[in-house]
């Protein structure tokens, strides 16, 4: 079966060209017009429009690269870890939600577990425990975002991107909300604190008071400039399971408990960068380290954003990394600054990230989460980045 994933590698064909559209067209053939022939022909009978798509995207991912190999290591051999991969990619692109489905969609579906790569002479059945300890350790690996990160560099690493739209989405969660610290155990810290807390009015004639703390915003534009590490800037953000408040398209407050999806999405629907936060967590205070990442993977010229991000730290940033900024103005009781006719066009390509968050959560299973912990949410959520943005780069193809 790892042979029959790649023999479109091993076929006679044009070299690849390095202009973007060109090779993604050539890829295009070869996955459609010799890969799934070949592999039906192997197979003997024909593939549901879905099985050749999931077929694709295997191939577009070439997730068993990222699988570490478990030869030479001492104690009980792993159990198929590569096809368990592949099932996590089949999961999402069949936009299944619980694991039980999954396992009873393989073990009624022969021609499935087969393409998975499952050993069909091992007579002991797949179970839910197997998938569970074999889904924690690919959270520890964090496989789904490496693979991410290996795909948009490989195939879009050298393109020039024109536009970057910036958002969030709500995720549900299934699980408790982590409570903060009481309030007045906040309010003797503070007491206690070495520090004495800062007066209110103005300062008296020749008072001198210490500078207010830098908002966060601030801290991260700064370590920006020192050098600071995408990682370091996500860890003073929030990925407990709280409550979050926010605006439908309606302009009605709903709420509810889980986490909350960042993403850059580029134009054609590609995701290039996500970070999971606290549902609580504002959009702000994600844009900056969003940016840094996305400005890891790929160059591109136009930062996209609602009035969410309005900030003129945020905008000064977007500028720093030779973009420009496109952020809808808050007016806050103020005048409203309106778009100029150029820009107000570009603006409508913000649109991008809102279809892409209505794909991931109605097609790759991304509305319904069954994991608990910040950790393992994400790794739900990747795979069904991971199979939507090979997807998109394949509708490019054509």
């Amino acid at each position: 079966n790892e042979g029959m994933m790649g023999v479109s590698k091993n076929t006679s064909h044009p070299p690849m060209n390095d202009a973007l559209r060109q090779r993604l067209t050539q890829s295009h053939f070869c996955l459609q017009h010799e890969l799934v022939p070949l592999v039906e022909s192997d197979l003997k009978q024909a593939l549901t429009p879905k099985l050749s798509q999931l077929l694709r995207i295997w191939e577009q991912v070439e997730i068993e690269r990222f699988v570490p190999s478990t030869r030479g290591v001492v104690g009980r051999p792993q159990r198929e870890r590569v096809a368990l991969a592949r099932a996590f990619v089949a999961k999402a692109v069949l936009g299944l939600t619980e694991t039980s489905a999954l396992v009873e969609r393989l073990m009624s579906d022969v021609l499935l577990r087969r393409l998975c790569g499952f050993d069909m002479r091992c007579k002991t059945p797949l179970n839910e425990s197997l998938f569970s300890r074999a889904f924690t350790q690919f959270t520890q690996q964090d496989l789904p975002a490496r693979v991410h990160a290996a795909l948009i560099k490989t195939q879009l690493g050298d393109a020039l991107i024109g536009h970057l739209s910036r958002d969030s989405t709500a995720i549900e969660a299934r699980e408790s909300v982590v409570k903060t610290a009481p309030i007045a155990a906040l309010i003797a810290a503070a007491d206690t604190a070495s520090t004495p807390p800062r007066k209110r009015g103005r300062p008296r004639k020749g008072e001198a008071r210490p500078a207010p703390e830098p908002s966060r915003l601030a801290r991260q534009a700064a370590g920006q400039a020192a050098g600071q590490s995408v990682a370091a800037m996500l860890a003073e953000l929030s990925s407990t399971c709280d409550i979050g408040v926010k605006k439908n398209s309606e302009g009605y407050k709903y709420a509810w408990k889980g986490y909350k999806l960042h993403l850059d999405v580029a134009d054609g629907m590609i995701p290039i960068s996500v970070i999971l936060t606290s549902a609580s967590v504002h959009d702000s205070q994600v844009a900056i380290p969003l940016a840094m990442m996305s400005a890891q993977r790929v160059t591109s010229l136009y930062d996209v954003m609602d009035a969410a991000y309005c900030s003129p730290i945020i905008r000064t940033h977007s500028r720093s990394l030779g973009h420009v900024p496109l952020i809808d103005h808050n007016p806050r009781s103020g005048e409203k600054m309106e778009f100029a006719p150029h820009e107000a066009q570009r603006f409508k390509e913000r649109s991008t990230v809102e279809r892409v968050n209505a794909r991931l959560k109605d097609n790759f299973g991304a509305h319904r989460v069954n994991v608990r912990g910040a950790a393992k949410v994400m790794t739900h959520l990747m795979f069904a980045v991971l199979v939507l943005t090979a997807d998109q780069l394949q509708r490019w193809m054509i």
